[in-house]
């Protein structure tokens, strides 16, 4: 089994590079998406993910698939597949500035569904931080203004389960190895996204294939980077990295599709930033304390 080794600003450099592969190729699902179906498109990046890491999962053998919870790992596919058909869908509607600033709240989503199901505890700060941040969502949304448009809805609901996955992933990260939950991601969502492309099937050319192909290479080596990433260091420290994808949005959206973000998506993506990055700086704190008081604890 491959391992990988480092610290925080290992880490912190997979985390940037991930954030960066992922906007790229969320610009291709969007450029594609005007001529191919979204469910089409999930379905073509599960099964070339899964073609990218093929190589090493014939090196490696069946060990690549041993996984220590694959109850975990099943409910992770799940969610993986129903997440990825929204925001496929959802891109296709929605500019791309203003998706990738909606997507951001699946912090906010994590952190309340921690404190629900999980029962961790949450001070007001942090509640604080999480109002401030849907507050931002609805700014970005504005639904006073005129109707939700069903785009927006189907990027929140993948926000939602995004957030419910990073705490798996995290929980995963500690037990079983990154090809092993990279495999298993790739293999359940090609499976799983094959039945709702069939229902609106048109074979793709073949400039749309080597676009399709690009989009699940692209896919694999962000969700390696980005699971690499999560077991050198705690996942708060690496939240903000995460917000480089704005960046690039903006800049690929200007050039490429003549989107110009408007003042009331800057406006709620700087509150929805701001809340969950300090959100992140608050768990990084806390985890700290926490290191420190186990610490002191075995040296007596």
């Amino acid at each position: 089994m491959i391992r990988l080794s480092g610290g925080p600003k290992t880490a912190l450099l997979l985390s940037v590079a991930s954030a960066g592969v992922f906007a790229v190729m969320h610009a291709l699902v969007r450029h594609v998406s005007e001529t191919q179906h979204p469910f089409e498109i999930a379905f073509f990046r599960s099964l070339f993910s899964l073609a990218a890491i093929l190589p090493l999962v014939v090196r490696l053998g069946p060990s690549v698939f041993k996984a220590n919870r694959p109850g975990l790992l099943i409910l992770r596919g799940v969610l993986n597949a129903a997440s990825m058909l929204c925001w496929f869908f959802g891109l296709s509607l929605v500019p791309i500035a203003e998706a990738t600033a909606l997507s951001f709240s699946n912090i906010l989503f994590a952190s309340t569904g921690v404190a629900i199901f999980l029962g961790e505890r949450m001070r007001l700060r942090r509640w604080s931080a999480v109002f401030v941040g849907f507050c931002g969502m609805l700014l970005i949304l504005r639904p006073g203004a005129a109707a939700l448009e069903v785009g927006s809805l189907l990027i929140l609901v993948a926000a939602m389960m995004w957030g419910i996955n990073t705490v798996i992933l995290k929980q995963l990260s500690k037990t079983d190895g990154t090809l092993t939950i990279v495999a298993w991601a790739a293999t359940f969502l090609t499976l799983a996204t094959f039945f709702p492309a069939m229902t609106v099937w048109k074979w793709p050319t073949l400039e749309e294939l080597m676009w399709l192909a690009f989009i699940g290479t692209l896919a694999t080596i962000g969700s390696l980077a980005w699971t690499a990433a999560l077991k050198m260091t705690e996942a708060s420290l690496l939240i903000p990295t995460d917000f480089t994808r704005l960046v690039w949005a903006a800049l690929i959206g200007f050039f490429f599709f003549a989107e110009l973000p408007d003042g009331w998506t800057w406006a709620g993506s700087a509150l929805i930033i701001a809340s969950t990055a300090y959100i992140g700086f608050r768990e990084n704190q806390l985890a700290r304390q926490k290191r420190g008081a186990e610490g002191g604890q075995a040296s007596e």
